[in-house]
């Protein structure tokens, strides 16, 4: 198989910093009358392990009432924003320019722009009139590990081709004040917003060779995960079993998915998780008999953003790298579908 490898990673966030006490107390005031249980649920804040998100707008604006039509403009103008500050600096850390890139994959869940988000970047960015676009909806969390294998494979095929790969959410879009249930309570305790940027290329000069990517989707778990249209918007499905679901199934998903590496999990030195929030961790700290703080990059990064979906596992993996990887490592996440999704990764220092 031709080799692959990431040769640059880049993290941005929105400048709006909220801490969780702060969230906590706004939440209260937007969805405490809505939601009779609120008071019961309120410890969800102080037990999600974050202390800071960044939002795409300054907390006062989510105590209104948006439309879809506000919440998409919000959307179209911060997610070009940082899609841009992300890529440019990925582009920089690799060393060459836009003009040098043949395609890009765009994965992002959490408002909806057509033409995307890539296209409207063109202009500020210089990408090629013939560069090839690939925009990816409806991956949720699992979209930073499945587009990151998508676009090793696109780099893969077409021997090299210089890939660009850009995830962006803006979870706190999806904050909504009619018909609040558990799920709703649970989101604002624990989502943020960010993006990140990889450049994929032929060849094991990059920092990290993929050698493998799959995915795993459990029949009949539509419910688990996702959004469900409503009139203000997107609204989250979000079922409290993910833990326990995590914690039962997610260490067979990974067997079977490094099988045809001819790989077992006693093989992998590292594993690269997305942090849905802290009992997710904790699931598969024990789902996959990690030793306890196995997995502490995954538990700061959520503590210094939250849970900002699809980019998540990529921050994990800029602080694994900057640390240094080991020899053989395996980034997993869990998403909508319900479906776990890997990326094989081996070192290439």
């Amino acid at each position: 198989m031709i080799p692959v490898s990431i040769h640059a990673l880049a993290t941005a966030t929105p400048p709006h910093i909220l801490d969780q006490a702060t969230g906590a107390m706004v939440a209260e005031q937007l969805l405490g009358d809505a939601f009779e249980d609120f008071s019961r649920l309120r410890s969800i804040y102080g037990n999600a392990g974050i202390e800071f998100r960044q939002l795409a707008r300054p907390v006062e604006w989510y105590k209104q009432s948006r439309s879809m039509v506000e919440r998409t403009a919000v959307y179209l103008e911060v997610a070009l924003d940082l899609f841009v500050e992300a890529a440019q600096k990925a582009l920089d850390d690799a060393g060459i320019a836009a003009s040098d890139v043949d395609a890009i994959v765009t994965v992002s869940s959490t408002g909806i722009a057509t033409p995307s988000l890539e296209a409207r970047a063109m202009a500020r960015m210089g990408f090629r009139d013939n560069v090839g676009r690939v925009p990816v909806f409806g991956l949720g969390c699992a979209g930073g590990v499945t587009g990151l294998g998508l676009a090793a494979k696109l780099a893969r095929v077409d021997q090299g081709a210089t890939v660009l790969f850009v995830t962006v959410e803006l979870c706190s879009l999806a904050l909504r004040t009619e018909n609040v249930g558990k799920a709703d309570i649970v989101s604002t305790a624990l989502f943020g917003d960010g993006a990140a940027a990889c450049v994929i290329r032929p060849g094991d000069e990059g920092f990290a060779v993929i050698i493998g990517s799959a995915e795993r989707t459990w029949p009949d778990t539509l419910d688990i995960m996702g959004w469900q249209m409503e009139p203000a918007g997107l609204g989250v499905v979000l079922n409290r079993a993910i833990p326990t679901f995590a914690r039962k199934e997610f260490r067979g998903a990974v067997e079977a998915m490094l099988a045809p590496l001819g790989l077992q999990i006693g093989d992998v030195d590292r594993f690269i998780c997305h942090p849905g929030g802290a009992k997710v961790v904790d699931a598969i700290e024990t789902a996959l008999s990690l030793p306890l703080g196995a997995l502490n990059d995954e538990r700061e990064v959520l503590r210094l953003h939250g849970n900002m979906s699809a980019p998540t596992a990529l921050f994990v993996l800029d602080r694994a790298r900057k640390t240094g990887l080991p020899p053989l490592s395996v980034m997993t996440a869990l998403g909508p579908g319900f479906t776990a999704s890997s990326v094989t990764l081996r070192s290439a220092a």
